[in-house]
Order: C-alpha cells, then sequence, then structure tokens
C-alpha cells in the first residue's frame, strides 16, 4: 500500500506516536511518501529521517492513502492537498477536539492494522467551490467545512445581498456569513448557533454571525442550490476564507458559491459512528457537572 503522511509543525511530546506510525506501517510493509514541509520538520526539529520512498512535493501523488498527522486544521489542509484525486484521507488526531481527525494516537497500531486488511469505511463528504471574476485563489477555490464572509478591520458591520438561485433571498447586515457543509457544520458554523448536520444529508447551511436583527436564523438549503452573494462594505474591502485561507476583496464584489463536482473521501473504522463522536466530543447525553467533580476530585 502507497501511503503519504501531512503533518504542521507543532508536535511537540508526540514523538513516540509519530515514531509509533511510521514503524507500523513499515512492519505492514507499507511505502510511505511524506510532505516536503513536514518531513523538513521531523529531520530538523526531531532529528527523525523515517525511511521513506519520497517526499509529496507537487499536486498530484499516486497514493492509495494519505494520512493527516495533527487536528482538524491539518486534515482541511490535507484536504485541500488532495483535491480533486479522491484520495482517502485518514485523520489521527495529535490536536484538541477532532471531528475529522479522530484517531486517538493510542489507537494508530490498531487501525493501521485494520486499514492493511481492508477493514474500514469510506465516507464522501461534500465541498463547496467559489467562483469569483478575481480568481484569488487559482484552483484551490474549494472548502470542506466553510466559505466564510467577514468583515475586516473595522466596527462596522457589512451587507451581504444574497440570492439563492437567482431568487433573492434577504441582506444580511452582519459581521458575516458562513456557507458550510454538513462537515462544517460542526465547526465555525455551530459555534455561531447553526444546526449540526449529519454528513449523509444533501444540504449546506448559511449561518449568520452576528447579525444586526435578532430575528434572522441560520437556514438550511438543499446543497444543489446556486448561492450568489454581492457584499458591501463602509471601509472598502471584506474577507473570504475558505476553511481559513483568507483573501481580502474590495467592496460590491460578486461571486457564486456551489456544491463542487468531486468530493473527499474519509476513511472510518467501522465501528465509528457519527453519533458516537458527538456523544464523545460535545458531551451529549453527560452529566457536565458528574464530569467537573471527577475532574476536581482527582
Amino acid at each position: 500500500m502507497r501511503i503519504g503522511i501531512f503533518g504542521n509543525d507543532y508536535q511537540a511530546g508526540k514523538q513516540e506516536s509519530i515514531k509509533t506510525l511510521f514503524d507500523k506501517i513499515r512492519l505492514l510493509n507499507g511505502r510511505v511518501w511524506v510532505e516536503a514541509g513536514f518531513y523538513r520538520y521531523l529531520s530538523e526539529q526531531f532529528a527523525y529521517t523515517p525511511e521513506i520512498e519520497g517526499v509529496i512535493e507537487s499536486e498530484i501523488f499516486p497514493l492509495d492513502l494519505v494520512i493527516s498527522l495533527g487536528g482538524d486544521g491539518t486534515f482541511l489542509r490535507t484536504a485541500a492537498w488532495v483535491g480533486r484525486q479522491e484520495i482517502p484521507v485518514l485523520g489521527i488526531n495529535t490536536g484538541r477536539l477532532g471531528f475529522l481527525a479522530d484517531i486517538g494516537t493510542n489507537e494508530i497500531v490498531e487501525t493501521l492494522e485494520e486499514v492493511f486488511r481492508g477493514d474500514y469505511l469510506t465516507e464522501e463528504r461534500s465541498l463547496l467551490e467559489l467562483q469569483t471574476p478575481l480568481s484569488q485563489y487559482g484552483t484551490n477555490n474549494f472548502a470542506l467545512n466553510e466559505i466564510a464572509v467577514l468583515k475586516r478591520d473595522t466596527s462596522s458591520m457589512i451587507a451581504i445581498h444574497t440570492y439563492l438561485n437567482e431568487e433573492f433571498l434577504t441582506t444580511y447586515l452582519a459581521d458575516g456569513l458562513l456557507v458550510a457543509t454538513p462537515t462544517g457544520s460542526t465547526a465555525y458554523s455551530m459555534s455561531v448557533n447553526g444546526p449540526i448536520i449529519i454528513p449523509q444529508a444533501n444540504n449546506i447551511v448559511l449561518s449568520p454571525v452576528a447579525p444586526h436583527s435578532l430575528n434572522v436564523r441560520p437556514l438550511v438549503i438543499p446543497e444543489d442550490y446556486c448561492i450568489r452573494l454581492k457584499v458591501e462594505t463602509r471601509n472598502g474591502n471584506f474577507l473570504i476564507s475558505l476553511d481559513g485561507r483568507s483573501t481580502v476583496y474590495p467592496s460590491e464584489s460578486e461571486f457564486l458559491i456551489n456544491k463542487a463536482n468531486f468530493c473527499v473521501k474519509i476513511v472510518k473504522r467501522t465501528r465509528q459512528r457519527f453519533y458516537d463522536t458527538l456523544r464523545k466530543k460535545l458531551l451529549w447525553g453527560t452529566d457536565v457537572r458528574e464530569v467537573a467533580f471527577v475532574k476536581n476530585n482527582v
């Protein structure tokens, strides 16, 4: 099996987990390629140079599996690298919460054994595509979590004129607007009180950020709708962010958001379920008073 490994440059205290990952792949007769920046980090910061077939520097790499080593931010960057190739991505969590990178470091050995014998599931996750005449994102104009339109360097709100399939919806007067996939519904959108959408739902959600009108609420729409936005600001510019990759646009800019014509394939262990993640990560069904009591008395 040909495996690519991507990681971030903050792995303090994770050296043993990283070595366990590389050692186990070698024991399973896997062939490894490592993203060039991460390989430099390993060799310079840890003085660790694992046996690999080569480094990944271009946008095309014929692999069977990609492993993201880090948190959800690292997973999003890895998904952007993979792009249209639709190579399955496995997320190993060395970060914090971990909705996308949900394999714990204590599960590395067992998970790799399952993957090498084909005992795993893949979930296809939709992406959003940003279309704008300015083309400042080039070919990397896709988002797995959300496309965010946000104010910049001012306390003044922005006006976001919003059309669905060329029918006027409303003008959001707010600090911003999030257009989120089901995957992104547990990220930024959830922090502004957007609904959680299960990954299998064919929907996206529009979630305003600090709207001027309190009766403006998140709106769930079909994923095949075309969204057209025109943004006006007092200070002359605003931000568009694709999964955290931000670019400044001038006021009066207009752009389209559609569902992308490809997906990201996420590797899941066969016993992993989205509802388990909600209970584990968001403590659904857990009495938080009991959790606090246990922590304070350990």
